[in-house]
């Protein structure tokens, strides 16, 4: 990174991050409370309201969201007459999912052969040390050039829509010329990347019934329906032989524009083991970035430790559904649920229960927000050129801010690069990432202000 005043403050800080990413990173703020304790996401929520307090914020509020978490927000006050920008991130978690399989503890940072190991590390916490950064780096030398809006989200990862319905009832909080998403990221690592797309999603749960209890499968079985062998049948419908998403009524005709992800490198990413194909067709990136796919993420069944030689009289899944911009998701949630009832066999009862749903989202790349990122990025990056890429995530916000403030500009960058591996077990962050992102944060705002 070539030498200039913002870059050296914020690596002479990257200390005092790395000390507080740990802090952050010890809450088990994972905002589904039957399996965490909620005061560990309040306890989260009360450190970044502290934070912003520390930092010049005012108006900081604890913000109760309708799906029973806590958002917090905070205005830093810019000089008269300056454009507002909104930082986004969000404090809650995904699961460690198997904490045995962690090399190192989930919620506890660790350097490791140079990154920085924790639940969160990458996806978002990160993205809020990564904002709190920037603004230092700026205070150190000027001064913040603009207002500054932040919210952190305390149930992003769960899809139920709190800071949404929140935003919705009250427009006026979030009000910016340009929000920048903190909860995004590089293509690879060292390569600036804005996401321009996120694919929108629904989530749904199946449950089938067959019999009014278990039945012996030695006196039963062959003739008893097995809720089971049902859902199962159903659940391989949702895909065709080569692995393709296959909803009635869903038919994907979009294609990516932009940056191409080359397939060896897809299954570098991807941890793809030799051998095992990779689904679907076409290019790589349109299969992840725009048409949908649906991905079976849970299924209710008896273990097989413990299995009795029973038919099963009810089984359970949990589908989760992406949808490309130019699907709404709400059709796409009729679509799906109407395929489920339609290929469930034998007369099995089914019952369907949406549990979540975002819409998808697609930024304005020639807005001069994306000029003033391009030029912060070139510092920030100097041996490389800002690319655009999709993200086969969602971030049902997006759709929400675009919806209620059309003529604010909205960027996505993050510390999320495929290295970081988010949502799997050893989720890891860059701080060299760390480091040249809260450059190219800074300076675009810096640049953005001047603009």
């Amino acid at each position: 990174m070539s030498s200039n005043p913002v870059a050296e403050t914020v690596a002479s800080l990257l200390p005092r991050a790395k000390a507080e990413l740990a802090e952050l990173v010890a809450f088990r703020s994972v905002a589904d409370f039957d399996q965490f304790p909620r005061s560990e996401s309040e306890a989260a929520a009360n450190w970044v309201a502290d934070a912003l307090r520390a930092e010049g914020f005012e108006d900081v509020a604890l913000l109760d969201t309708p799906d029973g978490t806590q958002s917090v927000y905070g205005h830093l006050r810019g000089p008269e007459g300056a454009k507002t920008v909104l930082l986004y991130a969000h404090y809650d978690v995904q699961p460690p999912l198997d904490e045995a399989a962690w090399t190192t503890p989930p919620f506890e940072l660790t350097e490791r052969d140079g990154r920085w190991y924790g639940r969160g590390a990458a996806d978002c916490k990160g993205g809020l040390i990564m904002h709190l950064l920037a603004l230092r780096a700026l205070k150190a030398n000027g001064g913040v050039p603009v207002h500054v809006k932040v919210i952190a989200e305390g149930s992003e990862e769960m899809g139920t829509g709190g800071l949404e319905r929140y935003a919705e009832q009250h427009p006026e909080l979030l009000t910016a010329d340009t929000i920048v998403i903190g909860d995004a990221g590089n293509f690879r690592v060292g390569l600036p990347t804005v996401t321009t797309t996120l694919r929108g999603m629904t989530m749904v749960r199946l449950q089938i019934d067959t019999l009014a209890g278990n039945l012996h499968s030695g006196q039963f079985g062959g003739a008893a329906p097995d809720a089971l062998a049902a859902l199962i049948r159903v659940l391989d419908s949702l895909r065709a032989e080569d692995g393709s998403t296959t909803v009635d009524g869903l038919t994907p005709d979009t294609r990516w524009e932009g940056l191409e992800y080359d397939e060896e490198q897809f299954r570098k990413d991807a941890k793809v083991l030799d051998g095992v194909g990779l689904i679907g067709d076409g290019p790589v990136a349109d299969r992840i970035w725009a048409r949908p796919a649906v991905t079976v993420i849970g299924i209710d069944c008896p273990p097989v430790v413990g299995a009795t030689p029973s038919v099963q009289a009810s089984a359970r899944a949990l589908i989760s559904l992406r949808v490309p911009p130019g699907v709404d998701a709400s059709e796409a949630t009729k679509l799906l649920e109407a395929h489920l009832e339609a290929h469930t066999p034998w007369g099995a009862r089914a019952r369907i229960e949406q549990v979540g749903q975002g819409q998808a989202f697609r930024a304005d790349t020639g807005s001069p927000a994306y000029q003033a990122m391009a030029e912060a990025m070139a510092v920030a990056y100097p041996d490389e050129t800002m690319q655009y890429a999709g993200q086969g995530g969602s971030i049902p916000l997006c759709n929400t801010l675009a919806s209620l403030y059309p003529e604010a500009e909205i960027l996505l960058i993050g510390l999320s690069e495929p290295e970081a591996q988010i949502h799997a077990v050893n989720e890891s962050v860059s701080p060299e990432e760390l480091e040249r992102l809260s450059v190219a944060e800074a300076l675009f705002l810096r640049n953005y202000a001047a603009g």
